[in-house]
């Protein structure tokens, strides 16, 4: 039981199912950027109250699921989507959909994930990834993060399916219901509607944990960390951020990278200048959150850690705000034709 699945490799997991998702039923204009900004997965979001080994969560993308459901809502494209209870019921549904030759994008958790290099697994419930298939007892799998794909025996894909903790994903598996045709004109107004929806996340959620003011926010916090929390659980809680944008996102600031190509790809659907310019400023992000990974890594490991460093730290992510802000703000100002 297999079905006719191309895989492509990804910078992100939930871009590249979405993207391999759609092409499976014959989307095939929508790049991995382009699912990323349609679905308006860019964000910031520190949750001090929601622990994740021992650290606070940290995001630099959306909510899981939410691009995947943001880009098929834009483009006008039907989906299926279930969680369940019963590891028996999600078996059963699961096989049934391959039965029907739907390819499934499911949420699992990453500790278990056998083909991941022991120090990439980590006790994270929100990586995605597509069963395509069944050979006797092991399932078909493309990861949109690795080269090629591979196989996770019955067992295997059920433990992973039913992590247990924070974001516990519940057997969750969704797909596109049909064959689509998607039109230009589609294409259009799902990446003016997903930048729309980006601006008012980032520049207009009024708490000072997410969007603009959570990056600032959190720079601020930084800068107490050394003494309310002591230097060693301050390192800790940086390893976590880094943790967080290193390794469950894709390098350095490379949402802000793939934000950028974005913007660039968008332009060949509105030839507005300013989309060209803006892209510049988010890969400028990109390289600042990059240094920031740096100076986090070296408070954490050590080499320093003085109450400076954290300073440091602590500015860089406020210099990131100011300059989020900035491309936000002109994103905000642009007159669509």
């Amino acid at each position: 039981m297999k079905i006719d699945f191309e895989h492509l490799q990804a910078a992100h997991c939930e871009n590249g199912v979405t993207t391999n998702l759609l092409r499976s039923v014959g989307v095939n204009k929508i790049t991995e950027p382009l699912s990323f900004g349609i679905g308006s997965g860019i964000f910031f979001i520190y949750l001090p109250f929601l622990k994740i080994n021992n650290g606070p969560a940290v995001a630099f993308r959306t909510m899981p699921g939410l691009i995947f459901k943001r880009t098929c809502k834009s483009l006008g494209i039907p989906v299926v989507r279930k969680k369940f209870s019963s590891k028996e019921q999600a078996e059963i549904f699961l096989e049934e959909c391959l039965e029907a030759g739907h390819a499934v994008g499911c949420q699992v958790g990453v500790y278990y994930l056998t083909y991941f290099p022991k120090e990439y697994r980590f006790h994270f419930n929100a990586h995605n990834l597509i069963v395509y298939g069944r050979e006797d007892d092991n399932y078909l799998v493309s990861d949109p993060i690795m080269e090629n794909v591979t196989t996770l025996s019955r067992y295997e894909l059920e433990r992973v399916r039913f992590a247990k903790g924070a974001l516990a994903p519940r057997g969750q598996l969704y797909y596109p219901k049909e064959n689509t045709v998607v039109t230009d004109e589609q294409i259009s107004a799902a990446i003016k509607h997903g930048i729309k929806k980006s601006v008012n996340d980032m520049l207009r959620i009024p708490f000072p944990i997410a969007g603009i003011k959570g990056i600032a926010g959190t720079g601020k916090k930084i800068k107490k960390w050394r003494d309310q929390l002591g230097p060693q659980k301050a390192g800790l809680y940086l390893a976590q951020l880094v943790r967080m944008q290193e390794e469950i996102g894709t390098g350095g600031g490379g949402f802000r990278y793939i934000y950028g190509a974005f913007l660039q790809e968008a332009h060949a659907y509105h030839p507005i200048d300013e989309l060209l310019e803006i892209s510049k400023i988010f890969t400028h992000s990109g390289d600042l959150w990059r240094n920031a990974a740096v100076q986090a890594a070296g408070i954490y490991k050590g080499r320093i850690g003085s109450q400076h460093d954290f300073n440091v730290m602590g500015d860089q992510l406020i210099e990131i705000a100011a300059v989020e802000k900035k491309a936000f703000q002109a994103l905000s100002q642009i007159k669509w034709r």
